[in-house]
């Protein structure tokens, strides 16, 4: 084998790591890991360098934030109580859930034995998790009564589209329709910060909750802010269990959201269900999509709205991909809506 075999380039460290490029980028910046240079100039993995990647990602994965990986990797264990308990949690919610579907399926064949045979519903709630939701509902203007219907709900699902396609009232239709749901709207930069505090003064529990995430995600690049404190408060909160964000990037710098997709993606089934509009790419970054996580697209045309697959060539990748912009890009457009002509109705 010769040896520059033995170097990987960034997209194919990042491929065989199963992380994004960008997240190699941000390691790097974070001096956890240091990739040697070609003659070029350009970045290289070699054997260290991806030992060292593959120990960050298992961390990552274990719920440590990059603060904490740094002070693992020094050989620091004071951080390791409150990251294990965290995923000690998340992996004991994922329990429940399967002792749930294994009673399901224990009292369907209890009922065979019996002679009563399932219904096609009973066996699908096998495959689906008991919590999921469904809804189903006649889409409103600009689609004109077209039947929308989502099944299987990840606990992750972005709505996106370009300005005019009525991606905002689907999310509020959604939040509507949807059993124990509440819609975010971006009214929150103005009265978030207040109404966040007012309910944390009110409540011990939430308020510990609230500045654990708050110390997590800032250790991760956030910044501390009225607009993240009033949605980590929203997400923190027992209810609603569902929760429909108009434009989470809003008021929020590129290392928050970073942070804050990083933390979501972190939660997993164990959180709340959340449908999150956005146009940033730092939010939906189309490389790093997981298996909890959906993409919800209004088309241009005022076509009933679609999922998406999250890889190039699949029907409406490309719609997807055009519609996201930087955070930079996101931040001059801040605000921007559409409008229905002559109606004055919100549209985006």
């Amino acid at each position: 084998m010769s040896t520059s075999a033995l170097f990987l380039s960034p997209a194919e460290a990042a491929q065989r790591l199963g992380v994004s490029a960008k997240a190699l980028r941000l390691y790097e910046q974070r001096g956890l890991i240091t990739p040697l240079r070609t003659a070029a100039g350009w970045r290289a993995y070699g054997p260290d360098e991806m030992q060292r990647a593959s120990e960050i990602v298992a961390l990552r994965a274990l719920g440590f934030s990059l603060m904490q990986v740094a002070r693992v990797l020094k050989g620091d264990p004071r951080c390791l109580e409150s990251a294990l308990g965290t995923h000690r949690a998340m992996l004991e919610g994922q329990m429940r859930q399967l002792a749930g579907r294994i009673e399901t399926l224990r009292s369907l064949s209890d009922g065979l034995a019996r002679g009563q045979k399932p219904t096609v519903g009973e066996l699908t709630r096998l495959i689906a998790p008991a919590s999921e939701v469904q809804v189903a509902f006649d889409l409103p203007w600009p689609w004109g009564g077209e039947r929308f219907e989502l099944r299987d709900i990840r606990p992750l699902n972005y709505i996106i589209g370009p300005l005019g396609s009525g991606k905002t009232r689907l999310a509020q239709c959604l939040a509507r329709a949807l059993p124990d749901a509440a819609f975010l709207g971006l009214e929150r930069q103005i009265e978030g910060g207040v109404a966040a505090q007012e309910r944390l003064q009110g409540d011990a529990a939430l308020k510990i909750r609230v500045d654990r995430t708050m110390a997590w995600l800032v250790e991760d690049g956030a910044t501390e802010s009225d607009a993240l404190t009033s949605l980590i408060t929203w997400l923190e909160t027992e209810e609603p269990s569902v929760l429909v964000i108009d434009m989470i990037e809003q008021g929020l710098d590129q290392g928050t959201q970073e942070a804050l997709i990083a933390h979501l993606r972190r939660r997993g089934s164990s959180g709340k269900r959340l449908f999150i509009l956005t146009r940033s790419c730092a939010i939906l970054d189309l490389t790093a999509v997981g298996d909890n996580e959906a993409i919800i697209l209004c088309p241009a045309n005022h076509s009933p709205p679609v999922r998406v697959p999250p890889y190039p060539g699949a029907p409406g990748y490309e719609a997807v991909a055009t519609c996201l912009a930087s955070p930079e890009v996101r931040a001059r457009t801040e605000g921007v809506i559409a409008w229905r002509p002559h109606a004055g109705t919100h549209v985006s």
